[in-house]
């Protein structure tokens, strides 16, 4: 498998790996959406069925839902878990707060909410991801369908009077048809190129009507794990002020991980 891998999935994966050894038999945990995140239910997996780890996951979206299952993890719905000790997913783009964009999947909406409803929110990502200002990546926004022109057109003049400095937006598309997420709803992408208030970002576009929810995560992260296509990881605790680093070491022959000490 190792082979096969490009950097950037290196990176994805050490990242997912680290963010593995969190999970603790017992937990309940929720399940991120995205190509990150799927290295993380797959490290869990195996975990299930060669270690005997015996966990519950809360999936973010269909797609999570179905992985986690398909690779023997057990499933439940929030409703039935109540309250999450951890969870794990991946991000678009983060600051040096841990202020994330997130939704670039479309499942921002279920994202916010599974982790909001944990004890800790960890985000694994690669180096990439990590932005001095946010807005580079689009803010998706869900919104519902009825009424989409009205919604759209109260954002764009919302926008006139925050401190961005791109204004363009899309509707989010599937082919020929509008993006539908899980809920039923519709993504509005958001071009601001660089958003220097997020908190007042957030909560003015979350007062128009039609918005569901936007996808800046903030005072949620509180653990950020960073891959590298060289196998190392930091971790970065923004909870304890913690840094660390180490590497995982890649094994052609075993195609597995081995961590050392860097």
């Amino acid at each position: 498998m190792s082979s096969e891998l490009t950097p950037i999935d290196k990176a994805k994966f050490v990242a997912a790996k680290q963010a593995s050894e969190y999970v603790l038999s017992g937990m309940k945990v929720g399940l991120g959406t995205g190509s990150t995140a799927e290295w993380l239910v797959q490290c869990l997996g195996e975990m299930v069925r060669e270690e005997g780890l015996k966990i519950k996951g809360v999936p973010t979206s269909k797609r999570t839902g179905l992985l986690a299952h398909k690779v023997g993890i057990e499933v439940i719905s929030l409703s039935e878990a109540k309250w999450l000790d951890l969870t794990i997913d991946g991000t678009d783009e983060y600051d040096s707060d841990l202020t994330l964009i997130k939704g670039g999947g479309g499942a921002h909406l279920r994202e916010k909410v599974v982790a909001t409803a944990s004890e800790r929110m960890i985000v694994i990502a690669d180096a990439t991801k990590k932005v001095d200002t946010l807005g580079a990546f689009p803010l998706p926004v869900e919104v519902v369908p009825f009424g989409l022109p009205v919604t759209q057109a109260l954002i764009e003049e919302t926008l006139t009077g925050i401190d961005v400095l791109g204004r363009e937006v899309t509707l989010r598309m599937n082919g020929t048809d509008p993006f539908v997420t899980d809920e039923g709803n519709f993504i509005l992408d958001l071009h601001l190129k660089r958003i220097a208030n997020p908190r007042q970002l957030s909560l003015v576009i979350n007062q128009i009507p039609g918005v569901v929810e936007n996808g800046l995560f903030i005072d949620i992260c509180d653990v950020v794990i960073v891959g590298h296509g060289d196998g190392r990881v930091t971790t970065r605790d923004i909870t304890n002020d913690t840094a660390s680093v180490v590497r995982f070491d890649v094994l052609d022959d075993d195609n597995i991980f081995a961590e050392i000490a860097d």
